[in-house]
C-alpha cells in the first residue's frame, strides 16, 4: 500500500513533459437517467430510472489524466410493489436529487481531443461528489415532504431514535465511460457512474417501526400514516411497532447513466519548457 503514492507520483512525472502540450478546457452537457438502489430496491441497476441532465467541465492534465466538474441534476424513485423486494411493507418514495462531484479520470489509451490518432479511449474515474436530496410520499393525492415528518421517531420523545437526518451528504462517485473525438473541437461519450452515499435516508427507510400512537400525539397523524403503510390483506399490520422496517447496516446508493458532448475551449498551443531546449522533438498539439 506505501508503494501506490509513489507510483501516483511517478506516473505524475512523466506526464509533465507533454502538460503544457496536451492541457485543455472542455465545456459540455450531460444527458441520461438516474435511479436509486437502497431499501426499496436492494439490487436491481436501472429499475425507475427517471431523466438526468447536467453541465461538465473537463481539464485535460496531460493524454492519459483529466480532472472533471460536474452538476447533475435528476430523480430518485422507489416502490416495494414494483421492485418486490418487500411488497407488504407498501413503501414508495421519489426525491429530486441535485449532484455536484469533482472527478479524476485515467484513460485507458491516450486520448486527445481533435488528435488525428489519439482520439479515442475508454477511462475509469473517481472522486468525491456533494449531493442534495428530499424524498417525499403521496398519499391521498398529495406528496408530502418525509424527512420533516419523522416516520422512524425522529423529532420525538421516544428512545433509541436519532436525530433527522441531513438533506445534504457527501458520497463517493466512481465508474467508466468510453469518449471519442469525430472532430477537432469536439469530444463525445458514455458514461455510467454510481454513487456510494454514506446516508440511509435517501428512501427515508432505515431502521424500525415507530410507535404510531406516540408518531400521531408529537408529530402529526399524517406522519403516523405515512410510516407504516403495511396492507392487512397481506398479512399486515396497523402496529408493526418495533419491527425491522428498513436495514441500517447497509447505505443508499444512486446512479447516472447516459451520453455526453463536450466542446474543446480554443486555446494556443503551448510548449513545457524542456522542449523549448530541443526544438528537434517538438510535439504539438493538433
Amino acid at each position: 500500500m506505501k508503494r501506490i503514492p509513489f507510483v501516483v507520483v511517478l506516473l505524475w512525472f512523466f506526464s509533465l513533459p507533454v502538460m503544457g502540450q496536451f492541457a485543455r478546457s472542455e465545456v459540455g452537457v450531460f444527458g441520461g437517467v438516474s435511479y436509486y438502489v437502497g431499501d426499496l430496491n436492494p439490487s436491481k441497476h436501472f429499475l425507475l430510472s427517471k431523466p438526468a441532465v447536467g453541465i461538465i467541465y473537463r481539464y485535460n492534465i496531460s493524454p492519459r489524466f483529466a480532472i472533471k466538474i460536474n452538476g447533475i441534476y435528476g430523480t430518485l424513485q422507489g416502490n416495494d410493489a414494483i421492485s418486490k423486494a418487500n411488497v407488504q411493507r407498501n413503501l414508495s418514495f421519489k426525491s429530486y436529487v441535485t449532484d455536484i462531484s469533482v472527478q479524476v479520470e485515467l484513460n485507458f489509451l491516450k486520448y486527445i481531443t481533435g488528435h488525428e490518432k489519439y482520439k479515442f479511449s475508454p477511462y475509469i474515474f473517481t472522486g468525491v461528489s456533494l449531493f442534495n436530496f428530499n424524498p417525499k410520499a403521496e398519499l391521498d393525492g398529495r406528496w408530502y415532504e418525509l424527512q420533516s415528518m419523522g416516520t422512524e421517531g425522529q423529532g420525538t420523545t421516544l428512545p433509541n431514535v436519532s436525530k433527522r437526518y441531513s438533506l445534504t451528504n457527501v458520497a463517493i462517485p466512481f465508474g467508466l465511460g468510453v469518449k471519442y473525438s469525430p472532430a477537432s473541437f469536439l469530444c463525445i461519450g458514455f458514461e455510467w457512474g454510481l454513487r456510494k452515499t454514506f446516508t440511509d435516508y435517501i428512501d427515508d427507510v432505515s431502521t424500525v417501526y415507530a410507535d404510531p400512537v406516540v408518531l400521531a400525539a408529537e408529530n402529526t397523524a399524517i406522519a403516523a400514516q405515512l410510516a407504516d403503510r403495511t396492507r392487512p390483506e397481506d398479512g399486515g399490520s396497523a402496529y408493526n411497532t418495533g419491527l425491522q422496517r428498513g436495514n441500517s447496516k447497509t447505505k443508499d446508493w444512486y446512479s447516472f447513466a447516459g451520453l455526453f458532448v463536450q466542446i474543446r475551449i480554443k486555446q494556443k498551443n503551448s510548449l513545457c519548457s524542456a522542449y523549448q531546449k530541443h526544438p528537434k522533438i517538438k510535439i504539438r498539439y493538433k
